[in-house]
């Protein structure tokens, strides 16, 4: 047994990150008894009332949640920071060249190496990531969360089309690729398997499949209960044209998924940057999830994102990195590009207060995953994930915080100036992760 002394922040309500209420207790205690929080209160008391208990002292920071990550490429995380090109021409000059070097078994270890390190180094205790085309590297990936430790849902990407040769596939291949990864990696897959890996099923994008590939998609979908679905929609007006004309007899991007019986509850599409009315309206009543990946909407030029209209229309958002066309692992960076982009947007924007972006780093991102049982805040009955913000002391961030006068305050200065070097301690169901 565990009391963790510390300084909790946390976003415990709501379905959605407007209007979260910021939960803040300083010299507050959790009591973690086999990674689980057992108790919540203050120190004097959790402290006073169970004097044999190993003390976990972090008072000197701040003690937040592990972040959770719904949309980031492994296979991209060694071309991050390639600037000045719009979505496709990057795809073709940088990230799909890249993403073919995978197919070496040991190339892939080592890119997943600096990948799952990444994600934890920045905080990141979950994440749905984007794996590779090749089934060995899908291994690796997962080979090294389970090695280090966090939650990872993942799983083979595929495309019949539009993709370089090294990268294509069939349908039927597809499928029996993605069954026997699953097997191998999903949580109810049977012997083997981690309780912190979960099997998605990724075709790269519409741009690159056909009805075929789609169609058996959602076959592993359904063969593989409690699996996850993911894919890009929308990102770019460029993009979304080419869909258009691979697919003429579908309503619009989103309808290239749906009329496969892709678009649910365990859905999350990432960008969603140019949505139609019907597509919202769509995503809203499959209870399909929104990966907002600000940091990349800008890099590319590809526009800003209408955080208002998912919310008026009752779609579900949350954050992601998307690594490598985002510009780090941060989800504090994204946090802070999301809010940027929402004051630029002025009236059509949506104003996001420093609750609001710790729920679009945290709460809502388990939500997004179906993993709000275990993660996503501090309460009692969820999975101590929790990362300890320590700055250097002569860091801006460690100024900033010095002199902030509320905990509301000091969590607006942290999505300001917080990055990687600030995080001091990282958690998953109570174990260390970086020390």
């Amino acid at each position: 047994m565990t009391i963790v002394r510390a300084t909790f922040l946390d976003t415990p309500t709501g379905e959605t990150a407007m209007g979260a209420e910021l939960r803040a207790a300083t010299d507050a205690a959790l009591r973690v008894v086999d990674g689980t929080i057992v108790e919540r209160g203050a120190w004097a008391d959790l402290g006073g009332r169970h004097t044999d208990d190993d003390v976990l002292d972090l008072r000197d920071g701040l003690v937040l949640p592990g972040l959770v990550d719904t949309h980031v490429h492994y296979p991209q995380v060694r071309v991050t920071g390639a600037l000045g090109m719009p979505l496709l021409e990057w795809l073709d000059a940088v990230a799909l060249p890249e993403e073919a070097r995978l197919a070496s078994p040991d190339y892939a270890r080592a890119v997943a190496r600096e990948f799952i390190g990444g994600l934890a180094g920045a905080g990141t205790t979950t994440a749905l990531v984007f794996g590779s085309h090749f089934a060995t590297a899908v291994d690796a990936l997962f080979d090294e969360a389970q090695r280090v430790g966090l939650r990872v849902t993942a799983g083979l990407v595929v495309g019949d089309r539009g993709l370089p040769e090294a990268l294509l596939t069939t349908p039927e291949r597809a499928y029996a690729e993605s069954i026997a990864l699953a097997r191998r990696w999903h949580q109810s897959a049977g012997a083997g398997s981690s309780p912190r890996t979960r099997y998605a099923v990724t075709p790269r994008f519409s741009y690159g499949a056909t009805d075929a590939l789609l169609e058996s998609c959602q076959a592993v979908l359904k063969d593989v209960p409690g699996s996850w679905f993911t894919s890009h929609v929308n990102e770019s007006q460029a993009e979304i044209a080419a869909v258009a004309r691979l697919f003429p007899d579908a309503t619009d991007y989103v309808d290239t998924y749906d009329r496969h019986g892709l678009v649910g509850a365990s859905s999350v599409l990432a960008h969603n940057v140019h949505p139609t009315d019907r597509e919202l309206r769509l995503l809203a009543g499959q209870g399909a999830t929104v990966a907002h990946c600000p940091t990349s909407n800008a890099a590319l030029g590809s526009g800003l994102f209408p955080l208002r209209a998912h919310v008026d229309h009752g779609v579900h958002v949350a954050l992601g990195s998307d690594v490598g066309a985002g510009t780090g692992f941060s989800l504090f960076k994204e946090g802070l590009q999301a809010y940027f982009v929402q004051q630029l947007l002025g009236e059509a924007g949506l104003p996001l207060g420093p609750a609001d972006l710790l729920h679009l780093a945290t709460r809502s991102g388990a939500l997004a995953l179906g993993l709000d049982d275990e993660v996503g805040d501090l309460s009692v009955g969820k999975a101590f994930d929790a990362l300890w913000l320590r700055p250097a002391e002569t860091s801006p961030l460690a100024l900033a915080l010095r002199h902030a006068d509320s905990a509301s305050e000091a969590l607006a200065r942290t999505f300001a100036l917080a990055g990687p070097a600030d995080v001091a301690g990282v958690w998953v169901a109570g174990e260390p992760v970086k020390s």
